[in-house]
Protein backbone atom coordinates (compact mmCIF):
# COMPACT_ATOMS: atom_id res chain seq x y z
CA UNK A 1 0.00 0.00 0.00
CA UNK A 2 1.12 3.61 -0.84
CA UNK A 3 -0.02 6.42 0.63
CA UNK A 4 1.12 10.20 -0.05
CA UNK A 5 1.19 12.48 3.20
CA UNK A 6 0.04 15.55 1.06
CA UNK A 7 1.01 17.78 4.37
CA UNK A 8 -1.39 15.88 6.83
CA UNK A 9 -1.19 16.53 10.13
CA UNK A 10 1.02 13.59 11.62
CA UNK A 11 -2.26 12.88 13.93
CA UNK A 12 -4.49 12.32 10.76
CA UNK A 13 -1.44 10.56 9.24
CA UNK A 14 -0.74 7.78 11.79
CA UNK A 15 -4.27 7.49 11.89
CA UNK A 16 -4.70 6.34 8.45
CA UNK A 17 -1.38 4.01 8.71
CA UNK A 18 -2.99 2.54 11.83
CA UNK A 19 -6.12 1.30 10.04
CA UNK A 20 -4.52 -0.01 7.28
CA UNK A 21 -4.45 -3.98 6.86
CA UNK A 22 -1.43 -4.08 5.06
CA UNK A 23 1.83 -4.98 6.42
CA UNK A 24 4.15 -3.48 3.79
CA UNK A 25 3.20 0.38 4.06
CA UNK A 26 5.22 3.21 1.58
CA UNK A 27 4.55 6.54 2.70
CA UNK A 28 5.77 9.59 0.10
CA UNK A 29 5.64 13.12 0.29
CA UNK A 30 6.61 12.71 4.35
CA UNK A 31 7.27 16.54 5.82
CA UNK A 32 8.06 16.80 9.32
CA UNK A 33 5.39 14.30 10.68
CA UNK A 34 5.96 12.62 13.62
CA UNK A 35 5.90 9.22 15.49
CA UNK A 36 5.23 7.26 12.42
CA UNK A 37 6.07 3.98 13.21
CA UNK A 38 5.64 4.62 16.88
CA UNK A 39 5.50 1.06 18.63
CA UNK A 40 4.91 -0.66 15.48
CA UNK A 41 5.60 -4.45 15.54
CA UNK A 42 5.17 -7.14 12.31
CA UNK A 43 4.90 -3.97 9.52
CA UNK A 44 7.70 -3.01 6.97
CA UNK A 45 7.78 0.99 6.24
CA UNK A 46 9.00 2.43 3.35
CA UNK A 47 9.16 6.60 3.88
CA UNK A 48 10.09 9.03 1.10
CA UNK A 49 11.08 12.83 2.33
CA UNK A 50 12.11 13.52 6.15
CA UNK A 51 10.01 12.53 9.14
CA UNK A 52 9.70 14.31 12.20
CA UNK A 53 10.64 13.95 15.52
CA UNK A 54 10.15 10.37 17.26
CA UNK A 55 9.99 8.10 14.35
CA UNK A 56 9.98 4.50 15.46
CA UNK A 57 9.54 5.68 19.45
CA UNK A 58 9.07 2.48 21.01
CA UNK A 59 9.61 0.20 18.06
CA UNK A 60 9.29 -3.32 18.97
CA UNK A 61 10.31 -5.65 15.78
CA UNK A 62 8.91 -3.18 12.48
CA UNK A 63 11.37 -2.49 9.31
CA UNK A 64 11.77 1.24 8.65
CA UNK A 65 13.62 2.53 5.58
CA UNK A 66 13.88 6.57 5.18
CA UNK A 67 15.15 7.81 1.60
CA UNK A 68 15.70 11.16 2.76
CA UNK A 69 17.18 12.64 6.42
CA UNK A 70 15.64 12.27 9.73
CA UNK A 71 14.72 14.61 12.81
CA UNK A 72 15.33 14.32 16.19
CA UNK A 73 15.24 11.25 18.52
CA UNK A 74 14.95 8.30 15.68
CA UNK A 75 14.26 5.18 17.76
CA UNK A 76 13.58 6.75 21.12
CA UNK A 77 13.37 3.43 23.68
CA UNK A 78 13.44 1.14 20.58
CA UNK A 79 13.12 -2.58 21.64
CA UNK A 80 13.92 -4.22 18.72
CA UNK A 81 13.43 -4.28 14.96
CA UNK A 82 15.94 -1.78 12.10
CA UNK A 83 15.38 1.56 11.68
CA UNK A 84 17.75 2.53 7.90
CA UNK A 85 18.35 6.29 6.95
CA UNK A 86 19.50 7.15 3.83
CA UNK A 87 20.88 10.54 4.58
CA UNK A 88 21.81 12.28 7.82
CA UNK A 89 20.19 12.13 11.43
CA UNK A 90 19.35 14.78 13.55
CA UNK A 91 19.53 14.86 17.80
CA UNK A 92 18.87 12.27 20.34
CA UNK A 93 18.71 9.22 18.19
CA UNK A 94 18.63 6.16 19.58
CA UNK A 95 17.52 7.86 23.55
CA UNK A 96 17.27 5.02 25.62
CA UNK A 97 17.87 2.60 23.42
CA UNK A 98 16.77 -1.35 24.62
CA UNK A 99 17.34 -3.32 21.22
CA UNK A 100 17.39 -3.48 17.25
CA UNK A 101 19.89 -1.73 14.99
CA UNK A 102 19.75 1.77 13.80
CA UNK A 103 21.89 2.14 10.26
CA UNK A 104 22.69 5.89 9.32
CA UNK A 105 24.47 6.65 6.50
CA UNK A 106 25.65 10.10 7.08
CA UNK A 107 25.94 12.07 9.67
CA UNK A 108 23.98 12.33 13.51
CA UNK A 109 23.26 15.25 15.57
CA UNK A 110 24.24 15.77 19.53
CA UNK A 111 23.83 13.06 22.13
CA UNK A 112 23.11 10.34 19.70
CA UNK A 113 23.00 6.41 21.81
CA UNK A 114 22.25 8.98 25.17
CA UNK A 115 21.43 6.45 27.67
CA UNK A 116 21.59 3.01 25.24
CA UNK A 117 21.37 -0.04 27.49
CA UNK A 118 21.51 -3.67 27.07
CA UNK A 119 19.72 -6.40 28.48
CA UNK A 120 20.14 -10.32 28.13
CA UNK A 121 20.19 -10.56 24.51
CA UNK A 122 18.98 -7.20 23.48
CA UNK A 123 22.26 -5.88 22.40
CA UNK A 124 21.03 -2.41 20.44
CA UNK A 125 23.13 -1.09 17.82
CA UNK A 126 23.41 2.61 16.36
CA UNK A 127 25.70 2.46 13.20
CA UNK A 128 26.88 5.95 11.83
CA UNK A 129 28.61 6.12 8.33
CA UNK A 130 29.74 9.69 8.69
CA UNK A 131 30.25 11.96 11.77
CA UNK A 132 28.84 12.45 14.99
CA UNK A 133 28.26 15.68 17.26
CA UNK A 134 29.14 16.36 21.20
CA UNK A 135 27.92 14.12 24.02
CA UNK A 136 27.94 10.62 21.54
CA UNK A 137 27.08 7.64 23.74
CA UNK A 138 26.58 10.28 27.01
CA UNK A 139 25.21 7.94 30.19
CA UNK A 140 26.30 4.93 27.92
CA UNK A 141 25.06 1.53 29.74
CA UNK A 142 25.17 -0.95 26.92
CA UNK A 143 24.57 -2.29 23.21
CA UNK A 144 27.58 -0.85 20.49
CA UNK A 145 27.72 2.25 18.83
CA UNK A 146 30.08 2.99 15.63
CA UNK A 147 31.14 5.90 13.85
CA UNK A 148 32.63 4.70 10.20
CA UNK A 149 33.69 8.45 9.90
CA UNK A 150 33.25 8.07 6.22
CA UNK A 151 34.46 11.06 4.44
CA UNK A 152 36.12 12.59 7.75
CA UNK A 153 39.38 11.33 6.11
CA UNK A 154 41.23 9.63 8.95
CA UNK A 155 39.89 12.67 11.29
CA UNK A 156 38.70 11.83 14.67
CA UNK A 157 34.94 11.89 13.82
CA UNK A 158 33.59 12.91 16.69
CA UNK A 159 32.69 16.69 18.06
CA UNK A 160 33.31 17.20 22.10
CA UNK A 161 32.83 15.15 25.28
CA UNK A 162 32.45 11.37 23.51
CA UNK A 163 31.21 8.84 26.03
CA UNK A 164 30.86 11.34 28.69
CA UNK A 165 29.11 9.11 31.98
CA UNK A 166 29.47 6.42 30.28
CA UNK A 167 29.31 3.11 32.24
CA UNK A 168 28.41 -0.07 29.50
CA UNK A 169 28.36 -0.63 26.48
CA UNK A 170 31.10 -0.23 24.16
CA UNK A 171 31.70 2.71 20.98
CA UNK A 172 34.02 2.11 18.18
CA UNK A 173 35.13 4.70 16.05
CA UNK A 174 37.34 4.88 12.86
CA UNK A 175 40.02 7.35 13.06
CA UNK A 176 43.76 7.04 12.15
CA UNK A 177 45.07 8.43 15.99
CA UNK A 178 43.20 7.48 19.25
CA UNK A 179 41.39 9.69 20.49
CA UNK A 180 42.26 12.15 22.94
CA UNK A 181 40.84 14.50 25.58
CA UNK A 182 38.32 11.91 26.87
CA UNK A 183 36.11 11.95 29.86
CA UNK A 184 37.43 10.66 32.74
CA UNK A 185 34.51 7.87 32.79
CA UNK A 186 36.28 6.31 29.31
CA UNK A 187 39.22 3.87 28.12
CA UNK A 188 40.31 3.91 24.97
CA UNK A 189 42.01 1.08 23.01
CA UNK A 190 42.51 -0.55 19.64
CA UNK A 191 40.43 -2.84 17.83
CA UNK A 192 40.44 -6.20 18.55
CA UNK A 193 39.99 -9.33 16.43
CA UNK A 194 36.51 -9.78 18.61
CA UNK A 195 36.15 -6.47 18.09
CA UNK A 196 35.85 -6.57 14.50
CA UNK A 197 33.84 -9.58 14.48
CA UNK A 198 31.75 -8.16 16.55
CA UNK A 199 31.30 -4.83 13.89
CA UNK A 200 31.67 -6.95 10.81
CA UNK A 201 27.84 -7.72 10.44
CA UNK A 202 27.22 -4.22 11.43
CA UNK A 203 29.29 -3.00 8.33
CA UNK A 204 28.33 -5.44 6.16
CA UNK A 205 24.70 -4.53 6.42
CA UNK A 206 25.45 -0.51 6.56
CA UNK A 207 26.88 -1.64 3.15
CA UNK A 208 24.64 -3.75 1.49
CA UNK A 209 21.86 -0.56 2.51
CA UNK A 210 24.76 2.13 1.41
CA UNK A 211 26.62 0.72 -0.94
CA UNK A 212 30.97 0.28 -0.15
CA UNK A 213 33.13 -2.16 0.91
CA UNK A 214 32.76 -3.83 3.83
CA UNK A 215 36.26 -5.15 3.77
CA UNK A 216 37.75 -2.35 3.00
CA UNK A 217 36.21 -0.42 5.83
CA UNK A 218 37.20 -2.85 8.01
CA UNK A 219 40.90 -3.29 7.03
CA UNK A 220 41.22 0.61 8.55
CA UNK A 221 42.15 1.70 11.72
CA UNK A 222 39.43 1.88 14.24
CA UNK A 223 39.93 2.30 18.12
CA UNK A 224 37.49 1.34 20.87
CA UNK A 225 36.15 3.05 24.01
CA UNK A 226 35.08 0.98 26.83
CA UNK A 227 33.93 2.22 30.52
CA UNK A 228 36.88 2.96 32.97
CA UNK A 229 35.66 1.07 36.48
CA UNK A 230 37.77 3.13 38.03
CA UNK A 231 35.82 6.64 37.60
CA UNK A 232 32.25 5.30 36.97
CA UNK A 233 29.31 6.29 38.64
CA UNK A 234 29.32 2.73 41.13
CA UNK A 235 26.73 3.99 43.25
CA UNK A 236 24.71 4.66 40.80
CA UNK A 237 24.39 1.81 38.12
CA UNK A 238 25.18 -1.92 37.85
CA UNK A 239 28.60 -2.42 35.36
CA UNK A 240 27.50 -4.96 32.48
Amino acid sequence: MTIEANGQYYKELNETIAALPDHEITVRGVNGQRYIACAAKDRAFTLYGTPGNSLGQYMDGAHVEVFGNAQESVGDTMNDGEIVIHGHCGDACGYGMRGGRILIEKNVGYRAGIHMKAYMDKRPALIVGGTAGSFLGEYLAGGLIAVLGIGANGAYPCRFFCGTGMHGGKIILRCDEAPSGLPRQVLVRAMTQEDREELAPHVTAYCQHFGGDAGALLDQQFYVLTPNPEAGYKQLYTFE
